[in-house]
Order: C-alpha cells, then structure tokens, then sequence
C-alpha cells in the first residue's frame, strides 16, 4: 500500500491525533528519503509525491535502441523524471528540459553524472522519432554523450496514455491545435518533475515544473545524488 492510500485509509477509519507521530506513517520518516518533507503536502495528489516508490517502468530509448527500467536503476542512480512533447508549442516542455538539463550540467561539473539519470517521457511518439529526439537534444542543449539522459518514447499513442494514467496519474488527451499554424494537433499537458532517490524514492515532485527555481531543482538533486 502506497502512502496516499494509507492516509485515505486512516482517514476512513477516523484516525486523529497523529501530529508528532508523522515518522510512524510512511513516506514522513527518515528511512526512505533523504529530504525533509516538502512545504506543500502532495499526498492527496493523483501523481506519486514525497515518500512514495517511483513507479518501475520500462521505455524504449529510441536514440539508443536500448530499453530504460527505472527499477534497473535502483541502487544506481538517483533519477529526475519529467513527461514533454517536442512540438509544444507554449514553451512549457522546453523549460521542464532547461531543469532537467542544468542538472545534468552540474552533475558532470561535481563529478557525480554517473550517479543521475535524467528520464524525459515523450507522450507523443508518433511525431517524437529518434532523428527529431537527436535533433531536440541539440536545439536544448542537452548531452546524450554522457550516458545519463534518456529520452523514453512509448511504443504508441495509446499505450502512453495508459502508462502515464495507471502508473502516474496523469490524464493525457490530443486536443485541436487551430491556434498555431501548421501544428495539427497538442496536448494539454501537466508540468511536472519528479525527483527520486537511488532506493527509488520520490524526494520531491513539482507539479510546477516550468516555473520552479532552476537552482531549487539543482541543489535538491545534488542533496539527494550525494547522501
């Protein structure tokens, strides 16, 4: 049982009076998570948040032709995460790229890239080929030669749709794009970033990733990379 639902349970079953118990329900302790827990309480949310298992999945990296599993990185590395589409067209994958990316950068300056992964989810794989995630790497300034980015691509539309839903809570659904020539369709998108451990613990998840301080980002992962 998941953190989120072990709060809805004791709710359920009228639990009160846990305040300065936190460290006995899990996800609020010390043993998973490097962390304190975050200003904003995310429990409720439908996507993982703080203290929860980052959800193991498998994707294809199409640039590389291998297959990603984020439980194969457990022990490993400490993972940012973040779901974007190459053809956005209101900057807000760029800017969940630009954190991703200068994490990377500072990773390979203090010497700890080995222990990063950085997973973008394309939830559109019907345009976001292997060429044009080359392409996109480039124009964003990103490193696929260092060996910790991963651009993941689901094998279809649909089955994208089905993994982000089940495994991450967020509802992805084309949507007429008559606003931007020559664009056919867009998506209506979440802007969110997960940070998790090397045990595969969510550290932190920010549902405004576009706009979260860059350096916020940086430093919570380079608190969690180096523990």
């Amino acid at each position: 049982m998941d953190r989120r639902h072990y709060l809805r349970s004791l709710a359920g079953a009228g639990v009160v009076g846990t305040a300065g118990c936190l460290g006995s329900i899990p996800g609020f302790g010390n043993e998973n998570v490097v962390l304190g827990p975050p200003e904003q309480d995310l429990s409720e949310a439908a996507h993982p948040s703080y203290g929860d298992e980052l959800p193991a999945v498998t994707l294809p990296d199409p640039v590389t032709g291998e297959a990603v599993s984020t439980a194969d990185l457990e022990d490993d590395r400490a993972v940012l995460l973040t779901f974007f589409y190459t053809n956005c067209p209101d900057g807000v994958c760029p800017a969940l790229i630009q954190r991703l990316r200068r994490a990377q950068e500072v990773a390979a300056q203090e010497g700890y890239g080995d222990e990063s992964a950085f997973l973008p989810i394309t939830f559109d794989p019907e345009r976001d080929t292997a060429d044009v995630l080359r392409e996109y790497a480039t124009q964003q300034g990103v490193s696929l030669e260092a060996g910790n980015w991963h651009f993941l691509r689901p094998e279809t539309y649909e089955a994208g749709q089905t993994l982000l839903e089940e495994e991450f809570g967020l509802v992805i659904e084309k949507a007429p794009a008559d606003d931007y020539e020559g664009l056919e369709y867009q998506f209506p998108h979440y802007g969110l970033i997960l940070l998790a451990n090397k045990r595969g613990f969510v550290e932190r998840a920010y549902p405004n990733g576009p706009t979260v301080d860059i350096e916020t980002v940086v430093n919570d992962f380079e608190r969690v990379v180096t523990a």
